[in-house]
């Protein structure tokens, strides 16, 4: 499977509890942090509850 950098760039704060719980799912807990994951369906439904937070490229 390809890879997805997902890079965390708005705060979580006064953000919905399941929001905050996605991003830590996912390895980001600062701002501007980026994580490589698998380009999964799994990962891809993580990624549309916070996309107003966070940046996605592919690798």
């Amino acid at each position: 499977m390809s890879k997805i950098k997902i890079t965390q760039v708005r705060s979580a704060i006064n953000r919905p509890k399941n929001q905050k719980l996605v991003l830590e799912a996912l390895g980001l807990r600062k701002m501007n942090q980026s994580v490589e994951q698998e380009n999964s369906p799994v990962i891809m439904g993580m990624v549309r509850k916070v996309n107003h937070l966070v940046k996605v490229e592919n690798i």
